[in-house]
């Protein structure tokens, strides 16, 4: 095990501990950039470190009572074939495979990371439009379907970056259910990642781009790590946090589309 590694995940614990974003946003790009990972194997990896460090937050939120099952089983439904049906073309379309899909992968983590800075920035501004737009009585089987929709196009920008899980799909929960408290929003989106992510990893595991030994390295810095983070966390103003986060994604996110 390198303990580069370890230290990264810390880093990168500490950070998703303290502003509840930031996993897939900020490890990839990590790997990719800074040890020089292959995109594809970088992604997989990733997934299985977001599934295995998420279901924690999911048990914690599960027992407070901070989950929206029926939001989650909606996510899933349109996020799970999505994400198989994703590896899938990558794997048989693209040129040598999944391993041949480098710039394709590259391109839309960097897509994906400015995507998650907007929606960091501008979360409040979103959530104030979706009130406009949805109205005060939204219909329930139209906002059904739209959570469905949503989940199949975080399918599709998880299986291929390993980003969108966090801050876009905490962004569209707000935009679909204003109303709901915050906390069983970011709840029900921690809850959906775990499915998400392990069932993408898996599938990455399957076409041979998962480092296990670089997956052991990672959780043995990230989990610490993020029990750090969230207990700093409330001395820590988020007017802060955000902008800064926002400004390092958007800086790795041009370097992997320029790449």
């Amino acid at each position: 095990m390198d303990f580069a590694y370890s230290i990264a995940g810390f880093a990168v614990g500490a950070i998703v501990g303290l502003t509840g974003v930031g996993g897939g946003s900020l490890m990839t790009p990590l790997l990719v950039l800074l040890f020089g990972i292959h995109p594809s194997v970088a992604v997989g990896t990733d997934l299985l470190y977001a599934a295995i460090t998420k279901a924690g937050g999911t048990l914690a939120h599960s027992l407070k009572g901070s989950v929206d099952w029926a939001i989650t089983r909606r996510l899933a439904c349109g996020s799970i074939p999505a994400s198989l049906l994703t590896l899938w073309g990558v794997h048989t379309y693209a040129p040598g495979g999944i391993e041949g899909a480098t710039g394709v992968i590259s391109v839309a983590l960097g897509v994906a990371l400015v995507l998650t800075a907007i929606a960091i920035v501008f979360r409040s501004r979103i959530q104030a439009l979706s009130q406009r737009v949805m109205g005060a009585q939204p219909n329930p089987a139209r906002i059904g379907a739209l959570t469905v929709l949503t989940g199949a196009i975080l399918g599709v920008l998880v299986s291929i970056s390993s980003v969108g899980a966090g801050a876009l799909g905490v962004t569209a929960l707000f935009f679909l259910y204003p109303s709901l408290p915050a906390l069983r929003i970011v709840g029900s989106d921690i809850a959906h990642a775990v499915p998400l992510t392990a069932v993408a990893g898996m599938g990455h595991w399957a076409l041979g781009t998962v480092d296990w030994t670089l997956l052991g390295s990672l959780l043995i810095g990230s989990l610490p790590g993020i029990w750090l983070g969230s207990h700093v966390s409330a001395r820590v103003p988020d007017r802060v946090l955000r902008p800064i986060l926002a400004s390092t994604l958007v800086l790795v996110g041009a370097k992997l589309i320029t790449h």
